[in-house]
């Protein structure tokens, strides 16, 4: 049993307090992982205000980088000593998506069976099965996907947040949105996810990449990863401005990165006929939209939502992590601050208001 320090949530609403918590040493199938790096994600201020579930309390984090320090029986995926990145889709191989050959989709991921405590013997419930705003955790191996390729210390905070949301948007626009050389895309909303998916569409070749969003200081942000065109919302009706820069006729694929009612019609009205709209932004619980059917069918294309931006870890992380080294990836813009376990509850705020596009907690070494 390991005994460190790591950020809860004991109640809905409650501040993110560091406490001592009690890690145990990994049994079959499981691996422990020294943390090195976190990012705050609006994934954890959901759990914090009660919107995934009521099972406090949280361990919160989940985009994060480590160093295997123990293993358990049967674990052959990684070693002590590995450099890992952390993921919520450790595919199980036996569930009628992974029979399928898209275990992307996998409908029965794996966690760790063991519960990491507070010291009184209270369980915690990790945040996506990883909790790693914590010197240690305890997960699934197969949630940990190993980095072979060589980095400097101070590149795992970068390299940490493909961990969520960074994939996600990368994802959505390479994988969900098959996003093909010579394309045009508009992405709705420039937070972390919306530019990863700028970041995304650049990389997969597309030629107009059009972003989307209120605030200047993130088009400038979203122009510098890779957006060939600005368009803030607040002075500009988007979907003409869209059509504008597409001779007329809508992009190629639009994603929108927010997933507000207003944000998804404008990116089904915004879309070339037979494109493609892909949802990545998380909805709140209960968000209805109407749409005219004629249209859905007059459009065609496709309409798609995200899953993790239909990431499979052991594929896409080593890529990932390739086109940073290659220079064609710039996962260190993404890297707004760092900070200190103490401080995720600040970051918080910093992150409601707009200001980040991601806080990473560096632990101690």
């Amino acid at each position: 049993m390991h005994k460190v320090k790591g950020v809860v949530v004991k109640a809905k609403n409650e501040p993110a307090t560091v406490e001592t918590i009690l890690v145990p040493d990994p049994g079959p199938g499981e691996a422990l992982v020294d943390v090195l790096t976190c990012g705050v994600c609006q994934t954890d201020l959901h759990y914090k205000v009660g919107g995934v579930s009521d099972d406090f309390p949280f361990l919160l984090g989940h985009e994060a980088a480590g160093v295997v320090s123990a293993v358990g029986e049967g674990v052959t995926e990684v070693e002590v000593g590995d450099h890992v990145i952390l993921n919520w889709r450790a595919v199980c191989g036996e569930c009628r998506a992974c029979r399928k050959g898209e275990p992307w989709y996998c409908f029965n991921t794996h966690n760790a069976t063991q519960k990491m405590t507070l010291e009184d013997g209270t369980e915690l419930e990790p945040a996506l099965g990883i909790g790693a705003f914590a010197e240690k955790t305890l997960v699934a191996a197969g949630q940990c996907t190993r980095v072979e390729t060589p980095l400097e210390d101070d590149q795992f905070a970068a390299v940490g947040l493909l961990g969520c949301g960074v994939t996600a948007g990368i994802g959505a626009a390479i994988n969900t949105g098959a996003v093909k050389r010579g394309e045009s895309v508009a992405v709705i909303g420039c937070g972390g996810v919306g530019t990863a998916a700028i970041a995304g569409a650049a990389l997969a070749g597309a030629t107009t990449i059009i972003a989307v969003d209120l605030d200047d200081e993130k088009l400038a942000t979203a122009k510098r990863l890779g957006a060939t065109h600005t368009v803030n919302s607040k002075n500009n009706d988007p979907v003409k401005a869209i059509q504008e820069l597409t001779d007329g006729n809508g992009a190629d694929v639009v994603i929108d990165a927010v997933g507000i009612e207003p944000t998804f019609k404008q990116a089904f009205q915004a879309r070339d006929l037979a494109g493609r709209v892909v949802l990545v932004g998380v909805p709140d619980p209960g968000t209805t939209i109407e749409l005219p059917l004629d249209e859905i069918f007059s459009r065609g294309g496709s309409i798609k939502s995200a899953w993790y931006g239909d990431t499979l870890p052991s594929r896409d992380f080593p890529m990932l992590v390739d086109q940073y080294k290659l220079g064609r990836l710039d996962l260190d813009a993404f890297v707004t601050e760092r900070i200190e376990l103490d401080q995720v509850d600040e970051a918080f705020e910093t992150m409601k208001a707009g200001k980040v596009l991601r806080s990473v907690v560096e632990m101690p070494r």
